[in-house]
């Protein structure tokens, strides 16, 4: 069985995120340096630069090549911060989760939430947020390509920055419904259309037109150690007593096709040891596994690889860039939409492995 921690990597994250919020470190401030925070910590290098990692795709910190790693200069007094609104859409997960394990309907909740916005709305009128010009707010669910995307978007395309917050799916269009966002990343599965995406896109964002850029579709299964010691071959082995598993996020998108899939074969969450352990990306399941505080996990291919870790193939999902059409009329938004149907970049997703990148840069638009 696993001993339940936070692992090293993920409190050093958060001590300087506390320090950002209470203004301890300012916009433009120096972090100390690697070797420094090993040995603040008593961690290897490797751990701290995995912090500093997180820190850079939440947009918090900024590191240039033989110059350290500074607070961003965009960290602003009213995004004090993003934080917060993440926090906020955690808090959303878990009250949608609630009602609809209560028992109402995905058609009651929304007509509920919707009329107690338009009351608020009433009460406080707001202004739509202007469409980015020089930059794309990106908030939704972990993909490991991202941040080479993000990375390599801004080398190619200097005069524009794409900043990354990894919430989870739904997280992520409730974000571009608030305006919170100009692009989500999404892979939700819908079991009554047998379709991703575009019915959440429906029920969130009505009335809009919205496009779905593909990025990829990915390979999803159960990750094991290397050779799969266990002999794990499906869902149904996960209510062996003598396997521990590592769970996702609530409400993330590998979460909601789990559930479904636990669901459809009648299997109950408590009959699986773990379950209610929850880790926020594909990479954390895969180190969970790696440092042998899981037996198995649900992830995508790309994360058992960059692990050297076993992998079950059980789905292929397809991800989106969720982008209003007002976004994508920007240039930031139409240079990416044309960058990923280069063959430059489907050969940088293609390269981590676990992708398909053939439908990669076309459009579906929901009306």
């Amino acid at each position: 069985m696993y001993k339940k921690r936070v692992p090293i990597y993920q409190r050093i994250a958060e001590s300087v995120r506390q320090d950002i919020l209470t203004r301890d470190l300012h916009a433009g401030d120096m972090l100390p340096s690697v070797r420094d925070m090993a040995d603040r910590w008593g961690c290897t290098p490797g751990t701290v630069q995995r912090a500093y990692g997180e820190l850079t795709q939440q947009g918090l910190v900024v590191s240039r090549p033989g110059q350290g790693t500074r607070v961003m200069t965009e960290v602003q007094k009213e995004e004090d911060i993003s934080l917060r609104r993440v926090a906020l859409i955690h808090q959303a997960e878990a009250f949608l989760l609630e009602v609809l394990t209560a028992g109402h309907s995905p058609t009651e909740v929304e007509q509920a939430v919707r009329l107690a916005l338009d009351r608020w709305r009433a009460a406080v009128p707001h202004e739509p947020p202007s469409p980015p010009e020089h930059s794309l707010r990106f908030v939704g669910s972990h993909d490991p390509s991202l941040a080479l995307i993000a990375t390599n978007f801004t080398e190619v395309f200097p005069d524009y920055t794409f900043q990354l917050t990894f919430t989870g799916s739904l997280g992520g269009l409730i974000a571009l419904a608030e305006g919170e966002a100009d692009v989500a990343g999404s892979h939700l599965w819908d079991i009554e259309s047998g379709t991703y995406n575009r019915p959440f896109v429906q029920r969130l964002l009505p009335g809009q037109r919205v496009a779905l850029l593909v990025l990829a579709r990915r390979h999803l299964g159960l990750i094991t150690p290397p050779g799969n010691p266990a002999g794990i071959t499906s869902l149904d082995d996960l209510i062996r007593p003598e396997l521990s598993f590592v769970n996702r996020q609530r409400v993330a998108g590998t979460r909601i096709w789990l559930d479904c899939q636990l669901r459809q074969r009648e299997l109950e969450p408590g009959q699986i040891s773990g379950y209610e352990r929850e880790v926020a990306t594909h990479s954390e399941v895969a180190q969970a596994i790696a440092e042998g505080q899981a037996d198995v996990g649900l992830g995508i291919e790309t994360a058992a690889i960059a692990y050297h870790l076993g992998f079950v193939p059980l789905t292929t999902e397809r991800y989106d860039l969720v982008m209003p059409d007002a976004v994508c009329r920007t240039a930031p938004a139409q240079a990416l939409a044309g960058w990923l149907n280069t063959g430059e970049i489907k050969s940088v997703i293609a390269g981590l492995g676990g992708y398909d990148t053939g439908e990669t840069g076309s459009v579906e638009w929901v009306e």
